[in-house]
């Protein structure tokens, strides 16, 4: 039996210990999670939040899974960027104040990757809206990460399958998109959902990291739910032979919207409710089986230390021994030599 454990940021898995799911299979996590955890492969598919994470640094030693990642030679970056525009000091003074490119170093990097709006556009619109709201949350328009070609980044467009068959990205949030790779990667018995809320407890935006950069604000009203749903389900339908979990607060009961079993879900034999002091019990009877099937390992692997270690200590003698095919007098000669040695 195989697992792996999606790990969604809604609000429901703020207690727990995601360490405690390292020994029990693989973890796929997705956006701001690498600023607090490093699961074994992190998805990203919004422009933001897939550059914080590329500059960063994170991607050189940590699996990633992007949207529309796409390199361009270095030596298209002025053309693409600026195309042929001539702009004054007034302009580049507005770019770098409204922090309208966000790039990490070039370094001798040969190749980039560039999402965002046009540059002579976005001057424009700054231009005729002098007074411009500050925001708390900040959203660069133009996104540029600098890559090496040792990086450990996937694109989604060259992985993923849709239901004819043909790659390309089916457009999937996040989420999803991390169940899809998790399926793909492990071909698991088991996915694990947690973190995955898709409803909010008070209508309000559920997030882990909303009020920080490249995520909304805590007063905004919640995402809705049916693009989560709808492309869980695809995933669901599609991997009849894996039981899915889906960790709420309160298994599948129903006492809270996050805990309510989504309708389109409903007839699906493939996945379970179960909550949290459920899957606590779970962790404690894997690692207990871990536990014993490790010392069996153990004690298999001394009890063949030891026989070998007879083995060669009686081949050892046996060598030592004289030898028989030698005349009487030599033989006994041979012996006394031996039993005098022995009794040292």
């Amino acid at each position: 039996m195989s697992r792996v454990f999606c790990i969604g940021n809604g609000e429901s898995r703020k207690h727990l210990d995601l360490e405690t799911l390292r020994p029990h299979g693989k973890i796929y996590g997705c956006n701001a999670l690498y600023r607090d955890f490093k699961p074994d492969v992190i998805t990203a598919v919004d422009m933001g939040i897939m550059h914080e994470i590329y500059n960063s640094g994170y991607a050189q030693d940590n699996k990633c899974v992007f949207r529309d990642w796409n390199t361009m030679p270095g030596d298209m970056y002025d053309q693409l960027l600026y195309a042929g525009q001539n702009y004054s000091d007034q302009d580049y003074d507005l770019i770098k104040k409204e922090n309208v490119i966000n790039s990490n170093e070039r370094g001798d990097c040969k190749e980039f990757v560039l999402h965002g709006s046009n540059l002579a556009g976005v001057i424009e619109i700054m231009k005729k809206n002098k007074t411009r709201e500050e925001k708390k949350v900040n959203h660069s328009l133009i996104n540029v990460s600098w890559v090496t070609s040792d990086d450990k980044v996937r694109a989604v467009q060259d992985y993923m399958i849709d239901l004819a068959g043909k790659t390309r990205d089916r457009g999937w949030a996040a989420g999803p998109t991390s169940g899809y790779f998790a399926v793909l990667d492990n071909k698991p018995t088991e996915v694990f959902l947690l973190g995955h809320d898709l409803e909010s407890h008070n209508d309000k935006l559920n997030n882990m990291y909303k009020d920080t950069r490249h995520y909304g604000l805590k007063e905004a009203h919640k995402t809705p739910s049916i693009n989560w749903i709808n492309q869980w389900l695809e995933l669901i339908r599609e991997n009849e032979n894996i039981t899915f979990y889906k960790v709420n607060p309160d298994a599948g009961k129903g006492t809270d919207p996050i805990s309510t079993i989504p309708e389109a879900w409903a007839s699906m034999k493939n996945i379970k409710y179960i909550d949290y002091t459920t899957l606590d019990n779970m962790l404690k009877i894997w690692y207990s089986i871990t536990i014993t099937m490790l010392d069996g390992f153990i004690y298999r692997l001394l009890n063949k230390i030891v026989f070998t270690c007879e083995k060669l200590r009686e081949k050892m003698i046996e060598k030592s021994m004289p030898n028989p095919c030698k005349s009487a007098k030599e033989w006994r000669k041979d012996y006394e030599k031996w039993k005098k040695n022995q009794s040292k």
